[in-house]
């Protein structure tokens, strides 16, 4: 089952041991910078 916290709590952790921005990992898959942040935030997953 996918958990929306356990996604968040994992991007971060994926996105600061690879030193990427928010922005680096919006332009690689290509969403908003709103987006990631809202997702390591538990805001939403939209």
């Amino acid at each position: 089952m996918f958990h929306q916290v356990d996604f968040g709590k994992r991007l971060k952790l994926f996105r600061k041991a690879k030193e990427f921005t928010q922005k680096d990992v919006a332009l690689r898959i290509g969403v908003s910078e709103q987006a990631v942040s809202k997702w390591e935030n538990k805001d939403s997953l939209r």
